[in-house]
């Protein structure tokens, strides 16, 4: 790492090419016969990490015409691209249904019209929030009340309007119950769900669905007492969710997709930053870095937590001490929300040191303010076979 940002210059993202093939193949080897893996762009969208999941076989799930463009950009065939997303605008729904797209998922009325009005026919899948009984994660996707979707009891209500829309030809459904899943239980019984209303739907429409898309959401550990999402008791509860498909003949040979980000490129992270200064207010050690919230904004806490949790962090100079002291790890925004670790344990740092943030290869630079206060932008490097190279968008 000392080596590599010795050359770029900090702040950094470093991202492990191998560990996140490492990933993708172990996902791979546990879904294998059940279900095929599209890479959520959302959770790193740059071109050179879509383009390495493309490589390993990943389709790509995105939610944006960027989005679109970055997975294009990748090599990723348009027909191996679904669009989800509840605000996809009349420019958006144009570019990707005349570029080419695999499927959109299709979350209100006013999409159907949007898509109709467009006039070229396309493949869809209709998105379902499931009830609230079958939301799983730290973060709900959908449940009471939400701007994902169409809710599950209004099914036999929403198949009507895809009958009328000449262009649309529905052949699928989408269900994402939740994210940042790490209970092997949870996730399977989530599935189990899904499975169920796909049945149900092809029942419905009387034809049989072609895609059956279970969501993402599947979670790494980030915080101390979490421990990482047990593939082996997924890949163990896959035989009964193939036997749940075979014993509904009109969902027996969809296509069933998985959308994981997170799951795929978080671990292969890695967010560097140097220390400017090393200062005490009031019995508190505060390390004040180049890199702050502007750059990772889940790790200052900012994304998602209610109360402040620390990511692994870690510092190279961890080597050679001899003990450690607690900090407070800040960076150079004039603002206290700009902290990326609260009270860690770390060797007694000085300028010119560097710190790590680990599990940093999703929603690092491209979900945070990058542009408040000026200050530059974060490097992004990708470091396979001992090489590395400068990416971007």
């Amino acid at each position: 790492m000392r080596d590599i940002v010795a050359e770029t210059g900090t702040p950094c993202f470093l991202y492990d090419a191998g560990a996140m093939r490492r990933a993708y193949r172990d996902l791979q080897a546990t879904l294998s016969g059940f279900a095929d893996i599209y890479y959520s762009v959302k959770a790193n969208p740059l071109p050179a990490i879509i383009a390495l999941f493309r490589q390993e076989g990943a389709g790509a799930e995105i939610a944006s015409a960027g989005e679109y463009r970055a997975a294009i950009k990748a090599g990723v065939a348009p027909e191996n691209i679904i669009f989800a997303g509840p605000g996809k605008s009349r420019a958006e729904l144009h570019e990707v249904i005349t570029g080419g797209i695999g499927e959109i998922h299709v979350e209100s009325a006013e999409e159907i019209a949007r898509i109709e009005a467009i006039g070229k026919p396309v493949k869809a899948s209709v998105r379902i929030n499931p009830v609230p009984d079958a939301q799983a994660g730290a973060m709900r996707m959908g449940g009471k009340a939400t701007a994902f979707g169409f809710d599950e009891e209004e099914l036999e209500n929403i198949l009507p309007l895809f009958r009328h829309a000449g262009v649309i030809d529905l052949v699928g459904i989408h269900i994402y119950g939740g994210t940042q899943i790490l209970d092997a239980d949870m996730l399977v019984s989530q599935w189990r769900h899904a499975i169920a209303i796909a049945a149900r739907m092809a029942e419905m429409l009387g034809k049989p669905l072609e895609t059956i898309d279970l969501g993402g959401g599947l979670g790494i550990p980030y915080f101390a007492g979490e421990a990482p999402l047990d593939l082996a008791k997924v890949k163990a509860a896959v035989p009964d969710l193939k036997a749940l498909l075979k014993a509904h003949p009109l969902i027996a040979d969809a296509h069933v997709i998985v959308e994981p980000g997170r799951f795929l490129a978080g671990p292969g992270g890695i967010y560097t930053a140097e220390v400017n200064s090393v200062k005490t207010s009031r019995g508190t050690t505060f390390v004040v870095t180049d890199g702050g919230m502007h750059h990772h904004l889940a790790a200052s806490g900012n994304l998602g937590q209610i109360v402040k949790r620390n990511y692994p962090i870690v510092a190279p100079a961890m080597m050679q001490a001899d003990h450690a002291e607690t900090a407070t790890v800040v960076g150079p925004l004039c603002t206290p929300l700009d902290t990326l670790a609260r009270n860690a344990a770390l060797p007694r740092l000085q300028a010119g040191d560097l710190i790590a943030i680990l599990q940093s290869g999703a929603y690092g630079a491209s979900a945070s303010p990058g542009g408040f206060l000026s200050h530059a932008v974060a490097k992004e490097v990708l470091v396979e076979n001992g090489a590395f190279e400068m990416i971007g968008r």
